[in-house]
């Protein structure tokens, strides 16, 4: 018997979230339902289509060659499915009725209460939600569902999404006051050879980019304390732990460059950046809003911090620097 179109709906979703996360338990997380409903979810699933999508394990899952066909075709659904429901409250609207944005805890603090301010100035029934998390889980969520735009640190590996450039901000190199390298104005490449770094944990993309330049530079990334938010790492600096680099962004809206707990060191000019970009799935309808957005967001940069970063607004499908 044809089961209901909304059931259906669900059990595409779990599967897909099951798929994705790799483990029930994971799945049931990023749906925010018990593992006992996503396993029945998916189980209907099969039982629909007479096969196993799934093989389950105590480590996992491990998709089917059906399974792995299965997935494909249940993304170009959920994706058809969001677009088409966008697409509704488009015409009802003439804007989407609400929207959820994620963004990475190293950028939202800075730039997000005016951009959400300026956004309830342009569109005051639009409904806007916020949601900080690490690039690397804003992505999955995207991809998910769970938010309809990502603001985060470039690159975001994905053929499933658009992204817009927003600004490029440069990284400071931070220490202690009592720091052997605190007395030279300059620092070159070879003076980080042997020094301590910290950085944030490797769900950031700033920790790979920070631990490329270590092996670059031979400096030391230190692996038994990683940093959970930038406020961490600038006290973990400041007690002589290591050498950190932090975003221009962060020091500006902390007054940091000022600062008597850390000293602030340009470090090769203004040529180590990072690029911060704002992400939405290809599938979606409501582009014109992303874009706004994006706009909104280098208005806000330009005002906040002119001088200090450099926007950029080429499109490009991954983002990759």
């Amino acid at each position: 018997m044809a089961m209901a179109k909304e059931t259906t709906i669900r059990q595409l979703r779990c599967f897909v979230a099951l798929a994705e996360a790799g483990s029930f338990s994971r799945g049931a997380e990023r749906l925010r339902v018990t593992q006992p409903a996503l396993s029945y979810n998916v189980s209907k699933l099969e039982e629909h289509l007479s096969t196993v999508l799934v093989e389950r394990g105590s480590g996992g899952i491990i998709l089917t060659p059906e399974g792995r066909s299965a997935l494909k075709h249940a993304i170009e659904i959920l994706d058809a499915f969001a677009a088409l429901d966008g697409l509704s409250r488009r015409f009802e609207t003439g804007q989407p009725s609400e929207i959820r944005l994620g963004a990475s805890p190293t950028l939202g603090p800075y730039v997000l209460p005016e951009v959400v301010q300026e956004l309830h100035t342009r569109f005051p029934a639009m409904r806007v939600y916020i949601r900080e998390a690490a690039p690397s889980v804003l992505l999955e969520g995207l991809l998910s569902g769970a938010h309809d735009g990502i603001i985060a640190q470039l690159p975001l590996r994905s053929d499933r999404i658009e992204v817009e450039r927003l600004f490029r901000e440069p990284l400071r190199l931070t220490m202690s006051r009592g720091h052997p390298l605190a007395s030279q104005g300059k620092i070159s490449d070879a003076d980080l050879a042997g020094v301590q770094v910290l950085s944030l944990s490797s769900a950031f993309t700033l920790h790979g980019q920070i631990a490329a330049l270590c092996d670059e530079v031979g400096a030391i990334l230190m692996s038994d304390y990683e940093g959970t938010s930038l406020d961490a790492l600038r006290h973990m600096t400041a007690i002589d732990m290591g050498v950190t680099f932090l975003p221009e962004l962060y020091l500006q809206y902390n007054n940091v460059a000022f600062g008597d707990d850390i000293l602030v060191r340009r470090f090769r000019g203004e040529r180590l950046t990072r690029s911060i970009g704002l992400a939405w799935r290809k599938s979606s309808a409501g582009n014109p809003i992303y874009t706004q957005i994006a706009d909104i967001i280098r208005q806000v940069v330009l005002t906040r911090f002119a001088g200090k970063v450099v926007v950029e607004g080429a499109r490009g499908d991954a983002g990759a620097d």
